[in-house]
């Protein structure tokens, strides 16, 4: 199994970038433990992290001539904006799980509205870090039913 992790603007910045909110961990941090979990699980996990909303859907693009069997995505700031993105997303016909460390429901108006949920696999949020596992999980659950229901 190939996983995609999708990490948008600004999270190259956890750790540092309102520790109140976001948590201490850093990006790298978090993609260790994603890419530990994966291998002891025989799963295939590749991390992208980028500020801009281009190279983001090029990721999700590229995702299918790579065998990519779904897609975990903190797209950030681009849930509450990118159409782009969830256009790349619906064309390539994926299975995503959309994440986010902070409870989004909980923030700014403009954070609850999201333009990625209706169509995801299912939303983690609110867990800190723990968000990129409890997603990661559900994705990998998600993709086995389905390659069982195929079976």
């Amino acid at each position: 199994m190939k996983i995609l992790v999708l990490h948008g603007p600004n999270l190259n910045l956890l750790g540092t970038r309102e520790p109140g909110v976001y948590g201490r961990a850093s990006l790298a941090e978090i993609d260790a433990q994603l890419v530990s979990w994966a291998q002891q699980r025989g799963i295939s996990l590749r991390c992208v992290q980028s500020n801009h909303e281009g190279a983001l859907v090029d990721s999700v693009q590229a995702a299918v001539s790579q065998q990519v069997d779904g897609v975990l995505i903190n797209a950030a700031a681009y849930t509450h904006t990118s159409i782009a993105l969830r256009d790349a997303l619906l064309a390539t016909a994926l299975p995503f799980v959309e994440v986010h460390l902070s409870n989004i429901h909980g923030r700014e108006r403009f954070r609850q509205r999201s333009l990625l949920a209706d169509r995801a696999v299912g939303v983690v949020c609110g867990f800190g870090a723990l968000s990129y596992r409890l997603g990661l999980e559900g994705l990998v659950a998600a993709l086995e039913r389905q390659a069982d229901e195929r079976n």
